[in-house]
């Protein structure tokens, strides 16, 4: 096959597409040039069908340092386990493209996507998104796309296209959106409290941007495509229906209204197992293998009826499997101070769903190293969740976080970053641990709800709680019912999963997966609205354990103080070698400092007393006296016509004879001498920053008095000695950089 190369213009950026030339040996494969971004997108499936119940679909995103000139920073430095961003991207893809294969499709795919090179201002996870689509539209895949996706920003107050780093940091909000030409089928958002309405006219912005990019797809695709495998679709044998049908779907249906979580599954379980035993012994199969398929196929079957009467209750009878009415919530319970030693905690309960909360506060050193292909290297809040099995009555395995706990984390860290203050507000490492204890959906909503309270509780200055609900989604035919706080059973058996979260003001985050093609604008902003008003409800609730953030931090926590040095002083703070600073640490019972390259000094110590030691002698360390301060300087060196005075320790002035009093002074060495106290007032500043002092300024001046001549501010010659303001200004270390100091040997 010749090599194909096209490129179009896409918003002031260049989009590029080639195929022919590399990894040809795929099933489909493209080499997507977005101005300097490079990626390399493959979609290969097996040719023979996989013996399991679900499609098994793989998505990659593999990230390469040297895409961005970088080595990685691990010790073997080489790329390893899949990074938080590259995970995330990766689900970011595999949730529009999955909808979009055929019910019963069982052949293995496996996407990958390559970055090669870097624009950091044209997104590589848009052009992996974009590049898998073609990948598999040109494979001979069988897949009902083309789909591609988008970001949108809104910067100050305009909608922008896949928007650069910079107008990112700036924009209030941040979503990214993908679909069909024909409905939207994936939504992921980030936002400073905007409006619904302000989110569905970036929504319908978003569609027209990829309804041109589905466009290109489908040049490319007329030029470059394979034809299609012919595969065989999975369906369960009828003859196993209809015994089921006959024999046990009224009891299941039945079933699946008991309200109780476990009692309707164990119900549920109950009669499938005997559906299965009934199949087995009651009906004739030719081998072992084919009584084992049946088996299986039997408690598949069971399944479908359980979703199929959970489906009919919902859009018919507008009846949910716990009773509840379309719009209602679960009962809700919202505590606060759980636990006793932690910096703040919170546990919040919304009917079979409980989230338990524990926020920690660190030293800005304490912040997460980033090693990825974002321009973010550091983060100051964190916001984590973890799943353990025994949330729903289950035994399994308890290993790392995977791609839903890292991807439920993300959202529940979008949706507070939006209220969390900035380190000139709070200089603190912020951690927010969600551990789910019980689960009936809605999980990640609950944990929001839990760590904003938490937060609070913390004594984090937040700007607003946020809470968040999950809506649901059933359509049959033309008909279609919205559903408010979902639980599992209605999540697992419906169209739509779409978590919302906000404060009273306006949106903060949300996600939408949806299992059909898309759904409509006017669904979305029913969608929406009816997630409003559920947020208010849970926002009353949490606001009855906690109404504001507290004034103080737990007395477990790191008290802090900050502040602001000249840079040239950094290097006075440090000392040669960290000789200063390592000092002050012994002296203040090893409490915590960061330097920072502007300047920002923040001290940390749970003991406020030995913060504001330090602080005291950082303070006279740095400081920098003008004209008119007044001191109770310290007497360390006299000479016949001079002494020089100590002001504070580092900073020294010139005290003249004839500055001493009024009248004539014969010998200043008669009445000052080394560690005698004398107040004195600043006079003169040079350009150096050289101070001279004045004692006599400070004492009442006799009436008719006339100044006498004299000379200027000159050390007595021969005395071999200048003076200066500052004895540690040539000392080493210049701060150019953070420097953190936790005890002296650092």
């Amino acid at each position: 096959m010749a090599k194909y190369v096209k490129s179009w213009d896409f918003y002031g950026r260049t989009i590029t597409v080639e195929n022919g030339e590399m990894a040809k040996q795929a099933g489909g494969s493209v080499l997507i040039r977005y101005n300097d971004t490079v990626v390399l997108s493959t979609a290969t499936a097996s040719h023979e069908a996989k013996d399991t119940d679900f499609f098994p679909l793989t998505v990659l995103y593999n990230e390469k340092m040297y895409a961005e000139g970088a080595i990685p920073g691990n010790f073997i430095r080489r790329e390893g386990r899949p990074t938080e961003h590259a995970t995330l991207t990766a689900r970011l893809i595999d949730r529009p493209i999955r909808p979009l294969f055929a019910e019963g499709f069982r052949n293995e795919v496996q996407i990958v996507n390559t970055v090669l090179s870097l624009d950091p201002d044209c997104d590589s996870g848009m052009a992996a998104m974009f590049g898998s689509s073609l990948a598999l539209c040109i494979s001979d895949i069988p897949f009902n796309g083309p789909i591609a996706g988008v970001i949108v920003g809104k910067v100050d107050g305009k909608l922008v296209v896949n928007p650069t780093v910079e107008e990112t940091e700036r924009a209030t909000l941040t979503l990214t959106v993908a679909g069909t030409k024909e409905a939207i089928n994936m939504v992921e958002a980030g936002a400073k409290e905007v409006s619904e309405e302000e989110m569905i006219e970036a929504l319908e912005f978003g569609h027209e941007r990829i309804k041109e990019l589905c466009a290109i797809e489908e040049e490319v695709i007329a030029a470059c495509a394979k034809p299609k495998m012919e595969v065989v679709l999975y369906e369960i044998s009828p003859d196993i229906k209809a015994y089921i049908n006959e024999h046990g779907k009224k009891a299941i249906e039945e079933a699946v209204s008991i309200k109780g979580k476990l009692e309707r599954y164990g119900k549920i379980e109950e009669l499938s197992q005997q559906m299965v035993d009934e199949v087995a012994s009651n009906m004739t199969w030719a081998d072992e293998a084919a009584l084992e398929k049946a088996k299986k196929q039997a408690r598949e079957y069971c399944t479908e009826i359980e979703a199929g009467e959970v489906r009919r209750l919902i859009s018919e009878e507008k009846i949910r499997p716990d009773g509840r009415k379309l719009d209602e919530l679960r009962p809700l319970n919202s505590q606060v101070d759980i636990l006793p030693r932690v910096h703040g905690s919170a546990m919040f309960t919304r009917g079979e769903t409980q989230v338990l909360s524990i926020t920690t506060l660190g030293t800005l050193d304490d912040a997460q190293q980033i090693d990825d292909l974002t321009p973010l290297k550091e983060k100051h809040f964190m916001h984590q969740y973890n799943f353990p099995p025994f949330s729903v009555g289950e035994v399994g395995r308890m290993s790392s976080p995977g791609r839903r706990e890292i991807g439920h984390g993300a959202l529940g860290e979008r949706a507070l970053r939006a209220v969390i203050p900035s380190i000139d507000e709070f200089p603190y490492t912020i951690r927010t641990v969600a551990e789910v204890l019980e689960s009936n959906g809605s999980s990640s909503q609950a944990s929001i709800c839990a760590g904003t309270m938490s937060l609070m509780a913390a004594g984090v200055p937040i700007k607003a709680m946020v809470a968040g609900v999950a809506m649901g989604l059933i359509t049959v035919g033309n008909s279609y019912s919205i559903l408010t706080d979902i639980q599992g059973m209605e999540d697992h058996y419906g169209d739509m999963d779409f978590k919302v979260a906000g404060t009273r003001e306006g949106i903060t985050a949300l996600q939408m997966d949806i299992k059909v093609s898309g759904i409509s604008m006017d669904i979305m902003r029913e969608a929406l609205a009816q997630a409003h008003k559920g947020r208010m409800q849970i926002l009353d609730n949490m606001e009855t354990a906690i109404s504001a953030p507290r004034d103080h931090v737990s007395k477990w926590a790191p008290k802090f103080a900050i502040l602001h040095i000249p840079t040239d002083k950094i290097r006075d703070v440090i000392g040669k070698g960290g000789e200063t600073i390592n000092k002050i640490i012994e002296d203040c019972n090893q409490v915590k400092i960061n330097v920072e390259e502007d300047g920002t000094v923040a001290i940390y110590h749970n003991d406020q007393e030995m913060i504001d030691k330090a602080k005291g002698i950082i303070e006279d360390l740095t400081r920098e006296a003008e004209v008119g301060d007044v001191f109770d300087a310290t007497v360390s060196e006299v000479r016949e016509s001079f002494a020089f005075v100590t002001l504070f320790p580092g900073t020294d002035a010139l005290l003249h004879v004839s500055e001493l009093a009024w009248e004539r002074t014969p010998n200043i060495g008669d009445v000052l001498h080394e560690g005698d106290t004398i107040r004195v007032k600043v006079i003169a500043k040079d350009e150096s920053g050289k101070l001279k002092v004045s004692a006599r300024e400070l004492l009442p001046k006799p009436e008719g008095y006339v100044e006498p001549k004299k000379g200027g501010l000159r050390p007595q010659k021969g005395s071999g000695h200048g003076y200066h303001n500052n004895r540690n200004d040539h000392r080493e270390g210049s701060g150019v950089e953070r420097r953190s100091f936790k005890k002296s040997q650092d």
